[in-house]
């Protein structure tokens, strides 16, 4: 009796590549979803971050009945001595968002063995002092990618709104230290000045209170850097005369949109500091680093005015982040919105409110920037809100 071999069954090479590509065909399906989820993930924390904000905010405002200062504390004529009114409303809120180890090293005298700093630490740019140096977790969007400790300094993601005008804003004042051009104030936080909901007209539910910064790579990325233009003051009032021809359409790379050309100067260049790009001073209350405002929409160009960040005096600070199509805000009520790029800004080729400049709104007049603009001022009584959104 003749038994038959039983042959055992292999794959043939034509079905192994069958089952290679189908399963390269899975993994290339996956892998974006994959992507997606964890962008999905990062994103929502970013906002569980902002809502501490928020909170911060009114726990701040139900303590002492106003809210921090942007670009508040001491003064004096030393850096090293003094803040010199330059610090940024993160860091009144410090005990109100679970940094109070932090808050407790800055509000007292600090000695770290080498150097003595009284209360309220020097101005944000000195890194011997620790608070300054100190990266805190939930300053950062865990999106954005840019590397850490530029200058030394620990920075941010998150800025505060100064609305639609802030051409003067920063440091222009009088003798008495009171802040010039206050028709240009118009936002949910005044620089140097001392602001309660009260004062919050349009309501805080349709007044953004903070927004997004994206840090810079050092790729001159329109999200992270921000550009100045040479000369006298006529030379910075082009951009504030017509903003969206000088401000952006005349500085971005036409090929790469979101980039700038490379014959325009960023403030980084002006002085070879590493500091010099937006969020990169978690402490400091300047525009560039943790100031926003409603002129461009989100992810568009920011403008240094006159270069000198240590004069501060005003600009196009934009919001922006690396989320995709957008960025979130804190309205005044303290809930966070996302905000895409292609929010209704209205005519960017007017004038910042309350300027000199030919054609520019007078000082009290609704927004010309349309719904994102409207949303970004204090009293304009513009009748816009959020749920236009």
């Amino acid at each position: 009796m003749i038994r038959e071999k039983k042959r055992s069954h292999a794959f043939t090479l034509v079905e192994l590549l069958v089952v290679i590509a189908i399963i390269g065909v899975l993994i290339g399906l996956l892998l974006p979803a994959v992507q997606a989820a964890r962008e999905a993930a990062r994103r929502m924390s970013c906002s569980n971050n902002m809502k501490q904000f928020g909170l911060a905010m009114h726990n701040y405002h139900s303590a002492y009945q106003q809210l921090p200062r942007q670009c508040g504390g001491s003064d004096s004529a030393s850096a090293t001595t003094s803040n010199i009114q330059r610090l940024s409303v993160h860091v009144g809120l410090l005990p109100f968002f679970e940094q109070q180890a932090v808050w407790e090293k800055i509000s007292n005298p600090y000695d770290d063995g080498t150097n003595t700093f009284q209360a309220m630490g020097p101005a944000p740019w000195v890194t011997l002092y620790e608070p300054w140096r100190t990266q805190i977790p939930g300053l950062l969007c865990p999106s954005d990618v840019a590397p850490l400790g530029a200058g030394g300094t620990g920075n941010t993601n998150y800025g505060y709104s100064v609305g639609d005008s802030t051409w003067n804003s920063n440091n222009a004042v009088d003798a008495a230290g009171a802040p010039l051009n206050t028709g240009q104030h118009r936002g949910f936080f005044q620089h140097r000045t001392t602001t309660k909901f009260r004062d919050i007209l349009d309501g805080l539910s349709n007044t953004i209170a903070m927004g997004e910064i994206g840090r810079s790579r050092g790729a001159r990325e329109l999200i992270g850097d921000a550009f100045y233009v040479t000369g006298n003051a006529a030379a910075q009032e082009v951009v504030r005369n017509s903003p969206k021809q000088e401000g952006w359409l005349e500085v971005i790379e036409p090929a790469r949109p979101q980039f700038y050309d490379p014959g325009v100067l960023l403030c980084v260049d002006s002085s070879g500091a590493k500091d010099r790009s937006r969020g990169n001073v978690w402490g400091d209350g300047l525009g560039l680093f943790t100031q926003v405002c409603t002129v461009f929409p989100p992810n568009a160009p920011s403008f240094q005015r006159e270069g000198g960040v240590a004069t501060g005096k005003g600009g196009i600070f934009t919001m922006g982040s690396r989320h995709q199509g957008g960025c979130h805000v804190v309205m005044g009520d303290g809930s966070v919105r996302f905000v895409t790029d292609s929010i209704e800004s209205g005519d960017l080729s007017i004038g910042f409110v309350g300027t000199t400049a030919p054609g520019a709104p007078p000082a009290g007049s609704a927004s010309p920037y349309g719904l994102w603009g409207a949303l970004g001022t204090r009293g304009g009584k513009e009748p816009r809100s959020i749920d236009e959104l």
